[in-house]
């Protein structure tokens, strides 16, 4: 894995992208919406999780961003 080590004056990128994520009606894929990143700590032990939509129902799941994203 590997972590966001950028100094203090460089923009830090988003390690993952967070998304609410509903079951789809049966034979229909699930309904994913991008709610928040995930920046990591420079430490490496975890991170922080900024969320852009609340309230929430369904589950939450952390993806790496694209390169385009």
């Amino acid at each position: 894995m590997t972590y966001n080590r950028n100094t203090k004056s460089e923009a830090r990128s988003p390690l993952y992208h967070a998304y609410t994520v509903r079951d789809g009606k049966e034979g229909q894929k699930g309904f994913w919406t991008r709610i928040g990143s995930f920046f990591a700590h420079d430490d490496g032990e975890g991170g922080t999780l900024l969320l852009d939509a609340l309230p929430l129902d369904g589950r939450i799941v952390l993806r790496a961003p694209k390169a385009d994203e």
